[in-house]
């Protein structure tokens, strides 16, 4: 597992299985290194999920380098990010998607679940 400022990247089935179901939220960043699309929306997507959701789980997986994770869960096209509420998948989103409309997406189930 590597950590930067921003997320953490995770190598491994257990790891990653583990961090979702221990974490409240988890937004899960399915990438691979070819895809330049990624490099940009990576960084935007991180940081704007730090700012609004401080307290959410950020986690990178490299489908090149770990294939296996993404076919655990259906990834098949990057970038994909999925949010995991309560270790339920919350929400997908694939290829072009607007990181914003995706934080907003999660905004209302975050307040009733922080409130709870």
């Amino acid at each position: 597992m590597t950590e930067t400022s921003m997320d953490r990247t995770v190598e491994d089935a257990e790891t990653l299985q583990q961090a979702i179901t221990e974490a409240k939220a988890a937004l899960v960043y399915f990438s691979g290194p070819d895809c330049n699309v990624c490099k940009v929306l990576r960084p935007k997507l991180m940081e704007l999920a730090q700012t609004r959701y401080p307290e959410m789980e950020r986690i990178y997986v490299n489908v090149a380098a770990q294939p296996a994770l993404g076919v655990a869960h259906s990834v098949f096209a990057v970038p994909t990010v999925l949010v995991f509420l309560e270790g339920r998948e919350f929400a997908r989103k694939s290829r072009a998607f607007s990181p914003a409309e995706l934080m907003e997406d999660i905004a209302r189930p975050w307040a009733l679940m922080m409130d709870a």
